[in-house]
């Protein structure tokens, strides 16, 4: 059956899906971790950890934010004094990000959220269906 002889069902389209899936995530998220961090700062925080000192450019690409997203996420961040700004030695037009200290402190309770937020998004799956929807999703971006 064409695209066009078929019914259209909102409940069958891969986006409605993927959005109602997303506000489940986003509400399960802000239960375990409150007004303190949105999931755009967690991800920056997260990523910094994993690469260390970067540029904000460099940041905004490794967490798939667009430049002005990225720039609200580190203003914010630096003035909750999570984030700190340097000047990079090798060129003075760029500033590097890093962890502050209390940036860093709050890494591994963190991460042990961010484990509980995943686990709360899949537990209506089991452990295969869990390591199928990863592959897949992976396979999408």
């Amino acid at each position: 059956m064409s695209d066009e002889a078929r019914p259209y069902h909102l409940d069958d389209q891969v986006g409605y899906i993927l959005r109602l899936v997303s506000q489940r995530h986003a509400s399960l998220f802000l239960a375990r971790f409150g007004q303190d961090l949105t999931p755009t700062q967690f991800a920056a925080m997260a990523r910094l950890d994993e690469v260390g000192q970067c540029s904000q450019n460099e940041l905004g690409r490794r967490t798939a934010m667009d430049v002005a997203t990225i720039k609200g996420v580190v203003d914010r961040l630096r003035a909750k004094g999570l984030v700190e700004q340097t000047a990079d030695p090798g060129d003075k037009r760029r500033s590097l990000l890093s962890l502050s200290a209390a940036g860093a402190g709050m890494i591994a309770a963190l991460h042990q959220m961010g484990h509980a937020v995943t686990e709360d998004t899949l537990q209506p799956l089991n452990a295969q269906e869990r390591q199928d929807l990863l592959a897949l999703l992976r396979k999408m971006v």
